[in-house]
């Protein structure tokens, strides 16, 4: 199956196109009534639609308007979309939508996009979350425009004919939906059709395999990175090691005079433009080869100043945290009586406190960042790893200073995003923009793994003070934390991350709870980051809560269970917990040397919990035996992916907190390839086991993310059954961890 888009009409109505062989080419824009299908986020009038191509052959192609980053997400578009139309998985081929359509296409002439495909928005566990509502209703409506194309045609009602997997039938009649698709082209509906109760679905829950599994296993799969075009040129960067440090001078001497080397050039920052995706001082060699940019770059004498950035480490943030730790931050709970009194009125033997902290982290995808563009007489093409489809084009005509209309973004499979808009969310694109510009031939920047674990876009640092009093019961009746973070320019948010992830929306209820933060400047550029917030903070919040249940002599499990039972969300903690109790044979009584540990999350709308299962040796080797994940996410539509999204988000998020963690020193990160920055590699992979306890009640939860954030913690609390130390930060195997 081919995943590269056809030409199509830039007109997005419901209409026939005589010319592509009686195809039925839909369009949909469709009333709110799938609104009530989602409850959280509302769906407005103008923002549902979706497209689907149906042949005289019975092959229906349904144009994906989202990414495919390795999670699955062609294949769910088309799920939901399949499951309504009623057509046979076989049937259905996907390909990626017309980004240049999403991003102009103004068929009422109002001046604005009129957004064809509603949302080419693709992170933060939404795709299926946010999306299906009018996803599926586009098949629904597709569905029941055949009918009514058969039902005109047969001289019966509508309410007499019958969809079922690519045919149509009344009485005697009977047709493929080929057959109809160019009637059904012009039928326009009285009322759209309600989308299918979870109890009536045929497709949706039932394990089906990815559509990118074949052309990824034979190796025919397209990435930004594959691109090659005639009379391409190759270009290496290097920019100021200290981000927004400044390019004083550099000496070429010698380098444009090597074989292939076309020119040398350099990037300037500008001022106040700050943004992740803007420029920041570099010097760049473009060649005819990327080997041969890369080997002249690095002969390339260059003095960058750190400018007030050169004393900025790991250190002098970590003093500072603890600085303002005593400093009273921005309020962000502060739940009935007065939390600071009550633990300063409680018995010094009733008081638990801990200081946790995780430090900056990066993306470090497989696919390096990089991009190509290609700029020629009246149309520009892009290739550019982002997580939104559409925002290539919108980046790339503020860097070119060009209207819209002439560029195209060409949509090819990513190579790992994990958040920030993927490696496309950094000056990269418009490098390429501009080199592309400059040398009239198209132009592919490719970063050194060394230039992208610098200049990505990465995790904030957070430390974390807290503190609780326990009551006569043993459980918490006061409970202070004072947060400080550090992402770029004091941003309150990055992304749905902040300071307060997990603590601030703990899902436990104490009477008397007062919870600060600080954002604090750093230079450092930040993003999203595979579960952001809830990553870094619940390594943090769900060890404290251990260092509660275990002073105040609770079970752990117990205890959530507990703690959990009178909170908002009580019915789908509840259903995790006990799900925990069922499968997963918690305990605390193991052999010295070996623990279980439990820590719970919720992310993206979805509900988990980790038991973690560890063996550390008196010298303190660690080994993860196990990871068993109880998720509760609403509803699910396709098991075989969820536990493969589960998977590799736990495989995510446990590989950053036991080996990796960057190293900030002079302003600029020093362990940036992965000799120094230590991700798991595959021989340290871990067993996980998944079960799920679903409410199904009409919400829905995410899936790429919410496995992750809970398992580094559950692997701290099992180091801690096992040796009786507690683990404060990350990478865990930088600390001791020995035991006697």
């Amino acid at each position: 199956m081919t995943h590269q888009d056809k030409k199509i009409s830039r007109r997005f109505a419901m209409q026939c196109f005589a010319g592509v062989g009686g195809s039925f080419v839909l369009g949909f824009n469709l009333p709110v009534q799938a609104a009530s299908y989602m409850p959280q986020p509302k769906v407005f009038a103008d923002e549902i639609n979706a497209f689907i191509e149906i042949s005289t052959d019975n092959i229906v192609t349904i144009r994906v308007p989202h990414t495919e980053q390795g999670q699955g997400g062609m294949t769910s578009v088309c799920q939901l979309i399949a499951e309504e139309l009623d057509v046979p998985w076989d049937n259905v081929r996907g390909v990626f939508a017309d980004m240049n359509r999403q991003v102009n296409q103004d068929d009422d002439g109002d001046g604005k996009a009129d957004l064809p495909f509603v949302s080419t928005f693709t992170a933060g566990s939404f795709l299926v979350r946010r999306q299906h509502p009018h996803l599926c209703a586009a098949g629904a409506s597709a569905r029941e425009r055949l009918k009514q194309a058969a039902a005109e045609a047969w001289g019966v009602s509508r309410d007499t004919v019958t969809a079922k997997q690519g045919h149509l039938m009344s009485g005697s009649h009977m047709g493929s939906y080929g057959d109809f698709a160019v009637a059904a082209a012009g039928v326009t509906l009285a009322e759209e059709p309600k989308i299918k109760a979870y109890k009536d679905w045929w497709l949706m829950g039932t394990d089906v395999a990815r559509m990118d599994v074949p052309e990824k296993v034979n190796g025919s799969a397209q990435y930004c990175i594959d691109v090659e075009l005639d009379n391409m040129v190759y270009v290496a960067v290097k920019a100021c090691p200290v981000p927004w440090g400044k390019l004083v001078s550099y000496d070429k001497t010698g380098v444009e005079a090597r074989p292939g080397i076309l020119g040398v050039v350099e990037f300037r920052a500008t001022d106040g433009k700050r943004k992740v995706d803007h420029h920041q001082d570099a010097v760049a060699v473009v060649a005819d080869s990327w080997y041969r940019a890369k080997t002249a770059l690095d002969l390339i004498t260059i003095k960058w100043d750190a400018l007030e950035w050169g004393d900025v480490s790991d250190a002098s943030y970590e003093a500072e945290a603890r600085r303002l730790w005593d400093v009273e931050g921005e309020l962000s709970v502060d739940e009935l009586g007065d939390a600071r009194a009550v633990i300063a009125g409680a018995d010094s033997s009733k008081v638990v406190d801990g200081e946790y902290s995780r430090p900056f982290e990066t993306h470090a995808r497989m696919e390096p960042i990089n991009a190509t563009v290609w700029v020629q007489n009246g149309r520009v093409d892009i290739w550019s790893p982002m997580q939104n489809q559409a925002t290539p084009i919108t980046v790339v005509a503020d860097e070119l200073g060009m209207s819209t209309k002439t560029l195209h973004t060409n949509s090819v499979f990513l190579g790992g995003s994990f958040g920030g808009n993927g490696g496309g969310n950094t000056a990269v694109t418009r490098q390429a923009a501009a080199i592309s510009k400059q040398f009239g031939r198209p132009a592919k920047v490719i970063w050194s793994r060394e230039e992208d674990i610098a200049h990505d876009k990465q995790r904030p640092s957070h430390y974390i003070r807290l503190k609780a009093s326990l009551g006569a019961n043993g459980l918490p009746e006061a409970y202070v934390s004072n947060a400080v973070w550090f992402p770029y320019a004091a941003a309150a948010r990055v992304g749905p991350a902040n300071a307060d992830a997990t603590i601030k929306d703990m899902p436990y209820v104490i009477a008397n709870r007062r919870h600060e933060k600080h954002d604090y400047d750093s230079h450092v550029p930040a993003a999203t980051h595979r579960g952001p917030g809830v990553n870094a903070n619940t390594f943090i919040s769900e060890q404290f809560v251990d260092q509660m249940a275990i002073a105040g002599g609770w079970d752990p499990l117990d205890w959530r269970i507990e703690m959990s039972k009178d909170h908002k969300d009580s019915e789908p903690w509840q259903r995790v917990l006990k799900k925990v109790k069922e499968v997963c044979g918690f305990t605390t009584d193991l052999p010295k040397g070996t623990g279980m540990g439990l820590a719970m999350a919720k992310d993206h709308g979805t509900f988990a919990a980790s038991v973690a299962t560890v063996s550390v040796s008196k010298r303190g080797n660690l080994f993860v035996e196990n990871i068993s994940l109880v998720i509760n996410a609403g509803y699910i539509i396709n098991p075989r992916a969820c536990i493969e999204q589960l998977n590799g988000a736990v495989h995510w998020e446990t590989s950053h907190a036991i080996t990796g963690g960057l190293q900030l020193k002079g302003g600029q990160f020093v362990n940036t390839n992965f000799d120094s920055y230590n991700l798991l590699r595959m021989k340290d992979s871990i067993p996980v086991d998944c079960h799920f306890a679903n409410s199904e009640d009409q919400w829905w939860g995410g899936m790429g993310e919410p496995g992750g954030p809970p398992a580094p913690a559950s692997i701290a609390n099992a180091i801690y059954f096992a040796t009786g130390k507690r683990v404060p930060s990350t990478p865990i195997l930088s600390h001791d961890l020995s035991w006697s």
